[in-house]
């Protein structure tokens, strides 16, 4: 809890440079997702048993130090979907280490499973504002959506073979994925171990909302966290099969980035400056703004029956006039344009980040790689050059 709170408060500073401004929200976020955490662990607990997924010591000692080395390459390989299929193509090529494959490909798809279901629910939320350097250079508007959730799961292990009073019989059909101990399978007895795991998304949002996006993600993570599950339960009874798994664990993740991020940088962005007016790229809650309306997306087009040209002439309208003010802006939601009056709402302004207009010096740089990762490409520009 407390690695994921330092999280959120860099994330509340992150909106603070853009609001200028104390937001207070950070614990309020911890606490949000320590709450939806706690449904995707009951999610994440029934698949488990379900399944009759059962974690042994020998796979997750592998999995946290490979999945750490990848990440010196590229941050977003602190995954297991990589760790998880480097190790399985590994054994199964290598025989070394010697890992239950489908234990692994099918941890690795509930873990996924869950986060496609936090996404969709909690994705958006605490979505930061940000100046982003797109394709070819331009500098647009947009959003960071960054969560962490705590995850409370029980898991299953094994606790060893007879006949053992106040158990629960399960079918004959049950374990789907046959746990990697001695002795007969109908034998065995279960024990439920509770751990706790965390999970983290992180996106951009250029050419959709931060919403939109979330949902849209939530969807290919879904699918890509189905299969891999299908996938892990056929692999019990076909070596081409755990091949194929272990191959579509990091392949197909990347996938679903890849897809994303096309998605971003082909679509049209949002968060550019209109043709009249100034666009909104966000709203601070409980200011004047919100209070009259104006929501992310929007384009005010005039304030006291003057019209703005550009993010100078509004920051200078707001310079040169107090609060009460009559706004005209369009609505994105609603699709029209409204008339609404600016009251004071405390200090603090009136709570609005504009778009960029595309020559900012300030800005996020996308898809960033690790330090081993930099290194490798600073050996393969000098072997080319």
């Amino acid at each position: 809890m407390g690695l994921i709170a330092l999280q959120y408060q860099r994330m509340g500073r992150l909106r603070e440079s853009f609001f200028h401004q104390k937001s207070g929200r950070a614990w309020a976020d911890v606490i949000m997702a320590a709450g939806f955490g706690l449904l995707g662990g009951l999610a994440g607990s029934f698949l488990m048993v379900f399944i009759g997924l059962t974690l042994s010591g020998p796979d997750l000692i592998y999995l946290w130090p490979v999945a750490i080395l990848l990440m010196l390459i590229n941050m977003r390989f602190l995954c297991f979907a990589y760790s998880g299929g480097v190790l399985a193509v590994s054994s199964l090529l290598l025989g070394f280490p010697q890992v239950n494959i489908p234990q692994i490909m099918a941890l690795v798809a509930v873990l996924h499973m869950v986060e496609s279901i936090l996404i969709l629910v909690s994705g958006h939320l605490g979505a930061a504002p940000a100046f982003i350097k797109a394709a070819g250079g331009r500098v647009v508007g947009g959003f960071t959506l960054q969560r962490f959730w705590p995850i409370p799961l029980v898991v299953l292990a094994v606790a060893g073979t007879g006949a053992v009073q106040g158990v629960v019989e399960m079918p004959d059909w049950w374990p789907l994925i046959k746990p990697d101990v001695p002795g007969e399978l109908h034998n065995l007895v279960f024990y439920l171990m509770p751990v706790v795991a965390g999970l983290g998304y992180g996106d951009v949002s250029i050419a959709r909302s931060p919403v939109e996006k979330s949902r849209l993600s939530a969807l290919h993570l879904g699918l890509y966290s189905v299969i891999l599950l299908i996938l892990a339960v056929l692999a019990e009874h076909s070596r081409a099969v755990t091949l194929a798994a272990a191959l579509f664990s990091p392949l197909g993740h990347e996938t679903v980035i890849y897809i994303s991020r096309r998605i971003e940088s082909c679509g049209e962005p949002l968060y550019v400056p209109p043709a009249r007016g100034v666009r909104v790229l966000d709203v601070s809650p409980d200011m004047a703004a919100w209070r009259a309306g104006i929501r992310s997306g929007d384009i005010i087009l005039a304030v006291n029956g003057l019209e703005l040209t550009d993010k100078n002439s509004f920051y200078q309208m707001q310079q040169e006039t107090f609060l009460p003010l009559l706004v005209d802006y369009f609505s994105r939601a609603a699709g029209e344009n409204r008339r609404r009056l600016l009251v004071p709402a405390g200090p603090g302004g009136w709570g609005l980040v504009l778009v960029p207009e595309g020559n900012e010096n300030k800005y996020v740089e996308l898809w960033t790689t690790g330090p081993l990762g930099r290194l490798l490409k600073g050996f393969w520009r000098k072997f080319r050059s």
